[in-house]
C-alpha cells in the first residue's frame, strides 16, 4: 500500500460517522431543552446545603410528653424565640375534694413546668424560666374566689416565668385569661392577665389588674 492511500484511509477515520454526529445532536439537544427548563447542568456536584431543619417552636409528631407514667393531656406555656408557646403535657391529678383537686391540677402545671424540656422541646427551642422548688396551696381566708398561692411572691418571680404560669393557669382553667394569684404571707392577692402582649413579651411585666379583695392585712398593716 502506497503512502498516499494510507493517508486517505487515516483521514477518513478521523471523520465522525453519520451516526455519532446524530447522537451528539441528540445530547446537544437535551441539553438544551433541560436549560430551557431551568434544570441547571453540571458534572460537578452541587452543594445544596444541609437538609431543611425543624421550624423553631413547632414539634414533630407526637406532641404530647408523657411526665408520668398516667396523667391527663394539659397544655403549658414555655418559652421560644422570645415569646411563649403551649406544648402538650401529660400531668397527674391528685384525687380528693373539689378544692384539693384543683390545688392539686395547679402544682401538677407547675411542676411540668420546672421540668426540663425534652429532647424534641429542646430541638425545637424551648426552655423554661421556671424554676423550683415552687409549690401551690389554697387560698387564704377572705381572697377572691378561685386565687391560689404560690410558696414565692409572684412578683418576685422573673417576669417569663410568671408570664408561664399565669398563661398555663389561664388556658387550664378557661378563665378568659385572667389568674387571680398571692404568695405565701399576708400580703393580697392580685389579678393578673394573659394576653396576646403577654405571650409575644413574657420578659415584660406581666399585667394585672386592680388589687383584688381580700380579708387578710399585709404586714405593713401592723
Amino acid at each position: 500500500m502506497t503512502r498516499g492511500k494510507r493517508a486517505g484511509r487515516s483521514a477518513r477515520s478521523r471523520r465522525p460517522h453519520a451516526g455519532t454526529v446524530g447522537r451528539f445532536a441528540g445530547v446537544v439537544a437535551l441539553v438544551a431543552l433541560a436549560a430551557g427548563c431551568g434544570i441547571r447542568t453540571t458534572s460537578v456536584p452541587v452543594d445544596a446545603g444541609p437538609a431543611p431543619s425543624r421550624m423553631p417552636c413547632e414539634i414533630a409528631g407526637k406532641d404530647v410528653v408523657a411526665q408520668s407514667e398516667s396523667g391527663v393531656p394539659v397544655r403549658v406555656y414555655l418559652v421560644c424565640a422570645s415569646g411563649l408557646a403551649s406544648v402538650g403535657r401529660t400531668a397527674g391529678i391528685p384525687a380528693g375534694t373539689a378544692a384539693e383537686a384543683r390545688v392539686g391540677a395547679a402544682q401538677a402545671l407547675v411542676d411540668a413546668l420546672q421540668a426540663q424540656p425534652s429532647a424534641a422541646e429542646r430541638e425545637a427551642g424551648f426552655t423554661t424560666s421556671v424554676r423550683g422548688p415552687l409549690t401551690v396551696s389554697a387560698a387564704h381566708g377572705g381572697d377572691p374566689a378561685g386565687a391560689l398561692r404560690l410558696s414565692r411572691q409572684p412578683e418576685d418571680l422573673p417576669a417569663a416565668a410568671l408570664a408561664q404560669i399565669v398563661c398555663t393557669f389561664a388556658e387550664s382553667g378557661g378563665s378568659d385569661g385572667r389568674v387571680v394569684l398571692g404568695g405565701p404571707g399576708a400580703y393580697p392577692t392580685r389579678t393578673y392577665v394573659c394576653d396576646q402582649e403577654t405571650k409575644r413579651h413574657p420578659d415584660a411585666d406581666v399585667p394585672t389588674l386592680a388589687p383584688s379583695t381580700s380579708a387578710s392585712s399585709s404586714p405593713s398593716d401592723g
